[in-house]
């Protein structure tokens, strides 16, 4: 399987300013979402979104950020994919 199409990439306030300064580039975070490493989840979670790309469901990725977790958050249609805070779901 390729990588995971991203859709059309949004990103919410709270995301970029946790990004900016972090001094961490989004497109790197995508980057890794695309290619599987979905970065900290637990094995439940792992397993949850390999059943999602199987079944061309809602696919998730945490990463730490700084203080900040980020995540990358793509829908089960692939028509789009949102970089947000946790507190923004």
């Amino acid at each position: 399987m390729g990588p995971l199409p991203l859709g059309r990439v949004l990103a919410t306030p709270g995301a970029l300013r946790a990004l900016s300064e972090a001094g961490k580039d989004p497109l790197r975070l995508l980057a890794r979402h695309a290619l599987g490493d979905w970065g900290e989840l637990d094995a439940h979670d792992r397993r949850e979104n390999e059943r999602s790309l199987e079944n061309g469901w809602r696919v998730l990725s945490s990463y730490p950020v700084g203080d900040e977790k980020i995540w990358a958050l793509t829908e089960a249609d692939r028509s789009c994919t949102t970089i947000l805070l946790p507190s923004e779901y």
